[in-house]
């Protein structure tokens, strides 16, 4: 299949990375007409961009000031993970319980591909990352339940991202991924339940105490 990829579509990723590997930093200025000049896409696309990443929870704008890179927020982490607490686990179990035979190929496709990723030290962890989750869900058939998982998981992914920096974390997230995804291929529904619950909980728990610190 061949997929377009607008300019406003490309000024998006770029920017959205820089923003994610902390290039852009918190509370700088997106320069609209340096990143234009840079990127060499007109300021209607790079406004689109912009828009998409403002809903994205990663940029804000002051009234006559311009856009700026939004700070990590303990306030913002929080509310993410207990969101996703409330949805993602019933959500996961009730994915393994209607899985079909493909669908259960996808879910082990989906974490080779973010194992190979860390394995490789890729900059795209997130991104398959969230694509694993969300493919745990999407089974159930819940369309507007999986696209609020997805949802949370692209507002969170900054907070991911920084949780796993310290030394061993991303270690523990594979031992973790590999033993739900075990249970989830058995359509054990309360040990999916169980296991994703612990997961999202240790990643808020260790995320609340970097941003304290």
């Amino acid at each position: 299949m061949i997929i377009a990829r607008t300019l406003s579509d490309q000024a998006y990723e770029v920017i959205r990375e820089r923003i994610l590997s902390s290039e852009f930093e918190p509370m700088s200025p997106i320069r609209q007409d340096a990143l234009s000049l840079e990127l060499g896409v007109s300021k209607v696309p790079l406004r689109e961009a912009l828009a998409r990443l403002g809903q994205d929870g990663l940029i804000g704008s002051h009234p006559n000031r311009g856009f700026f890179v939004l700070p990590l927020s303990s306030v913002e982490a929080q509310d993410v993970f207990n969101l996703r607490l409330k949805i993602e686990p019933d959500a996961a179990a009730e994915g393994a319980l209607a899985a079909t035979a493909p669908d259960r190929k996808h879910a082990e496709d989906a974490l080779k591909a973010l194992e190979l990723e860390e394995q490789t030290c890729g900059t795209r962890g997130v991104a398959f990352n969230r694509a694993f989750h969300v493919a745990l869900v999407r089974p159930a058939g819940k369309i507007v339940t999986t696209a609020m998982v997805d949802r949370l998981h692209v507002i969170g992914e900054r907070y991911v991202r920084k949780h796993l920096e310290p030394a061993g974390r991303d270690k523990r997230a594979q031992r973790e991924h590999r033993t739900l995804l075990n249970a989830w291929l058995k359509q054990d529904g309360a040990a999916v339940r169980e296991l994703c619950t612990d997961h999202i909980n240790a990643t808020l728990r260790d995320r609340q105490a970097q941003l304290k610190a």
